[in-house]
């Protein structure tokens, strides 16, 4: 299991850097759109164009600030396998309507030719999930869900 969770791990990892990548590659591009502007512009024009290239940059350096945020709750998770079957954050809770990996919301991964939902412990399913351990039941949007299995 602790293979598994590994390469869980490494795909949010992944997820997240791309998402770096993406931001960093706007904040360039917005930059060298505000550069072209400046050579180019004279007056109202050049300072809308200014602003707008600014509040670009400044959308993107929010999501860069993100994505950092998440590398770092993953570099704080651990890889090893969950010995007391409770489940948190970087357990793999495998339920009878779906597999969860507790630790960033980054979507459906694929792993071991399975699909596992990663969640964030604050989000209303990774709420539900912490503390559970097999044979557990929980419901969420008026589904409900029966614990098999916690990693």
């Amino acid at each position: 299991m602790t293979e598994l969770k590994s390469k869980l791990h490494t795909l949010c990892l992944n997820y997240v850097q791309q998402r770096i990548n993406n931001a960093e590659q706007a904040i360039a591009e917005a930059q060298q759109s505000a550069n072209n502007e400046t050579k180019s512009s004279a007056g109202d024009k050049y300072e809308t164009g200014r602003a707008m290239m600014q509040q670009e940059t400044d959308r993107n350096m929010a999501q860069l600030n993100e994505a950092n945020k998440l590398k770092v709750v993953l570099n704080h998770l651990s890889t090893v396998s969950n010995a007391g079957g409770i489940a948190d954050a970087g357990s793999i809770v495998v339920t009878n309507n779906g597999n969860f990996y507790i630790s960033i919301s980054a979507g459906v991964l694929h792993a071991d030719g399975a699909a596992y939902i990663a969640v964030s412990a604050a989000s209303p399913i990774g709420v539900l999930l912490k503390g559970k351990k097999a044979g557990d039941n929980f419901a969420l949007n008026g589904k409900s869900y029966q614990v098999e299995k916690v990693y």
